[in-house]
């Protein structure tokens, strides 16, 4: 992403955020907007130039943002939550949303990103809610996940994994990296799980599903994207990419690019 963000308050916090093409549309009938949310360790310029490539092909609004604790927005209380995910999902994107003025979105959500459109999908109204595409999401924890999550932090302590992130995260570094991985390898964890959400996110109306998952990916396994298939039923479907890890849309760019633009159109 260029440099020269801009913010939006949203629930008493400030969240860093930047605007590609056209403004949202004032008709809930209208264009759909693309809003992009990130994985637990990103932030508006970790996606790097993808969410422009995507709003140029497609010619859609995006809308890119940092959730609090991440890249410029307001720091974070830590300990994190282990409901952190819901109360993204459950309350600060539906007034997102609002507070920017879209009435119609296409959510593409990565890892937590993802997990947090699913919240929002099925646990609110969602009258926003025109189609969802999931990069490597997570309805339930996996044994692979704590195992990648724990050595992430080994090389958080002991290597230049915190000076990496520190260029995108400033002075929100431990808000990032702490607020992520301690709720995950926290004993309560174990028994979180989304499966119940996803029965109610096409129990209104369609809403078309695309899930994209690298078949290398450390922090989960196909079994998520089956998960979701038999959850919301046939407006799911599964991309599965060989040679790919967590990152499709780094790992696998052009590929997971068709996917998407392919997806949004069909939806358009």
């Amino acid at each position: 992403m260029a440099e020269g963000h801009d913010s939006i308050e949203v629930a008493g916090q400030r969240l860093e955020c930047a605007w590609l093409g056209p403004a949202p549309s004032s008709d809930p009938d209208g264009p759909p907007t693309l809003v992009f949310l990130h994985e637990g360790l990103g932030c508006v310029a970790l996606w790097r130039d993808f969410p422009e490539r995507l709003v140029e092909a497609t010619g859609l609004g995006g809308f890119v943002y940092s959730r609090r604790g991440y890249g410029g927005s307001d720091p974070c209380e830590l300990p994190r939550p282990i409901t952190y995910m819901h109360d993204e999902g459950l309350e600060v994107l539906p007034a997102l949303l609002q507070a920017a003025g879209i009435k119609r979105a296409i959510l593409v959500g990565h890892s937590d990103g993802a997990s947090i459109s699913l919240i929002y999908a099925g646990g609110t109204p969602a009258q926003e809610l025109a189609g969802l595409i999931l990069e490597a999401p997570h309805v339930f924890m996996e044994e692979i996940n704590v195992a990648a999550i724990s050595e992430a932090c080994h090389a958080y302590d002991t290597g230049d994994l915190r000076q990496r992130l520190a260029k995108y995260h400033g002075d929100n570094v431990d808000c990032a990296f702490r607020g992520w991985s301690e709720p995950w390898l926290g004993e309560g964890f174990k028994s979180w799980n989304l499966e119940n959400y996803l029965p109610h996110i096409c129990a209104q109306k369609s809403v078309p599903t695309l899930v994209i998952q690298g078949a290398g990916d450390a922090y989960g396994t196909i079994a998520q994207c089956q998960a979701i298939e038999r959850g919301i039923g046939p407006d799911a479907k599964t991309l599965f990419l060989e040679d790919c890890g967590h990152t499709p849309h780094r790992e696998q760019y052009e590929q997971t690019l068709s996917a998407m633009l392919a997806h949004i159109r069909a939806i358009v």
